[in-house]
């Protein structure tokens, strides 16, 4: 694969079994069972870190091993564009700080992965998975490079996507990029990852690394976690910094912790919030924003929630359908009120004019971005990216341009027509939407089911959806949790809890009481394809 640092090493298959703790030879030697590491959280490696149980550096190793054998040479998942090739050499150096009796903070040593549409200045390009940027070195670190570094994590490389995140023509395949390919599912290769964030999600499903940051305009978060039987974050537009990130919208856009589960990603998140000079959307932030989403996560049980089931999505699939009930009855066991919201609370209308609205800014951003990369670059406006694709060998090959080419057509964003699709957006989906919903029924969150299970990947045809929930939360940049909600013929499902503006701790708890009465997320078996 292109700009895969391949690490020549011998290593045994890993155990599908993790056992109980972290251990190493009592004789003093340098030597662990790797199996230990299998599916670890933060807290259990941060523990292992302090009793000199095991290193930063075996760690790093373990998953730079488990990505040689399982993204490159075993089941071939593709989720991962490039390796880091300083992550051993930044593991020795957090060790080191660690041995004088420091640490950076609550990511220390933790390895993550970033969905390559998110800079780094470093050894990596930053790619969006386009053969233009193949080569493509930012001039410095995005604000969640930066975040994350100071936190202590290892940076382990960059995930595959969905090229441009999804977002550059009609029947895609999600998790193909001309750069690294298409992105396998791990529960069964032969079906798609979703995405855009393919690769973020399908590197922790399969243990690939603890983190991965994704990114999401309408959906690229949610659906990935659902598709790959994770958990995945997707904030409130604002709380987490853009800055340096390939962007689609400004108003949609947002990045957001993907991990195997709640707590992982509310650690995560802790780490990413916060307003930035960069990114003038995070001043909203202030007084929003929290390094501790940990503290939000404390109940037992769900009594006194009133919690809202969005009930359009119902008669799309029969198996959903099925886990659906079956949350909604495990949610008041758990002492919920459950009160079904029938009406479609987002129109074709307000989704046509989202539309619209990614077109305008899509066409400033990208030209902003291009701009940032110095004079050096190799493409320096859209214009320039439309005629690189036309004339590469390999972009073109399964779909086309089509978004790209009408976002070249758009007016600037201080048009009327740009603004008054923004204002129609906006309110349909939070005044007129989600609010309006929230404010009569008395709710503290909605819950639908996320997606349908994962389709057969088809690069002629594109991806098939029967059914989603990502828009509301998208459209109107309000945050979404998505936690395994069950298998469609060993094929995960998800369960999305979204909500109001800033509702990020709220929603995290409910995830966190349903995940730990309900513990659906098992590890993938990289099957072929269904029996």
């Amino acid at each position: 694969m292109n700009f895969k640092y391949i690490l020549i090493i011998t290593i045994a298959f890993i155990s599908a079994c993790k056992p109980s703790d972290i251990s190493r030879d009592t004789s003093g030697n340098n030597f662990y069972d790797q199996d230990d590491l299998m599916e670890y959280d933060i807290t259990s490696l941060q523990k292992a870190f302090r009793s000199e149980s095991v290193t930063v550096e075996e760690v790093v190793e373990y998953y730079l091993n488990r990505i040689a054998e399982i993204d490159d040479s075993g089941p071939t998942l593709n989720a991962v564009i490039t390796v880091n090739p300083d992550a051993m050499s930044i593991a020795r150096a957090l060790d080191a700080e660690l041995k004088a009796g420091n640490t950076r903070g609550p990511l220390h040593g933790i390895p993550v992965l970033l969905k390559d549409n998110i800079d780094t200045k470093d050894k990596m390009p930053t790619t969006t998975g386009s053969r233009a940027l193949a080569n493509s070195f930012p001039l410095q670190d995005s604000q969640v490079a930066k975040k994350l570094r100071d936190a202590g994590a290892v940076i382990l490389g960059k995930a595959n996507l969905s090229e441009w995140a999804n977002f550059r023509g009609s029947k895609s395949s999600s998790g193909w990029s001309g750069v690294g390919g298409q992105t396998k599912n791990p529960y069964m290769l032969d079906h798609n990852p979703c995405g855009s964030s393919s690769g973020s999600a399908a590197a922790v499903a399969a243990d690939l690394t603890v983190l991965a940051i994704g990114t999401e305009t309408n959906g690229s978060i949610v659906c990935p976690s659902h598709a790959n039987g994770v958990v995945g974050v997707k904030p409130t537009v604002g709380l987490v910094s853009r800055a340096g990130i390939i962007p689609i919208s400004w108003t949609q856009d947002t990045a957001g912790p993907i991990a195997r589960s709640v707590k992982d990603a509310a650690i995560c998140l802790g780490v990413l919030a916060g307003p930035d000079a960069r990114d003038s959307k995070t001043k909203e932030s202030n007084g929003y924003a929290y390094d501790d989403y940990l503290q939000f996560i404390k109940s037992s049980d769900l009594s006194g929630m009133r919690i809202g089931y969005y009930s359009a999505a119902d008669g799309k699939d029969a198996q959903v359908d099925y886990l659906s009930i079956q949350a909604v009855e495990k949610m008041k066991e758990l002492g919920a009120e459950l009160v079904e919201v029938e009406e479609i609370f987002l129109s074709d209308e307000v989704s046509a004019h989202s539309f619209n609205v990614m077109l305008h800014e899509y066409k400033d951003g990208l030209n902003e971005y291009f701009a940032s990369l110095g004079p050096d670059a190799l493409i320096k406006n859209l214009t320039e990216l439309i005629e690189f694709n036309k004339q590469d060998s390999i972009e073109m090959d399964f779909y086309g341009q089509e978004y790209l080419e009408l976002a070249a057509e758009k007016e600037g964003m201080d048009s009327d027509e740009y603004l008054g699709h923004l204002q129609a957006a906006n309110q349909g989906s939070r005044a007129n939407g989600i609010d309006r919903v929230m404010d009569a029924l008395n709710l503290d969150a909605i819950i639908a089911p996320t997606g349908s299970p994962a389709w057969k990947t088809d690069h002629a045809n594109g991806d098939t959806f029967t059914l989603g929930s990502s828009s509301p939360a998208a459209i109107s940049g309000y945050p979404n949790v998505t936690v395994p909600m069950g298998y469609v013929d060993d094929l995960p499902v998800g369960l999305s809890i979204f909500g109001r503006k800033w509702s990020e701790g709220k929603l995290l708890d409910i995830a966190h009481v349903y995940e730990q009465a309900t513990k659906h997320r098992r590890m993938p078996e990289y099957m072929e394809t269904m029996e």
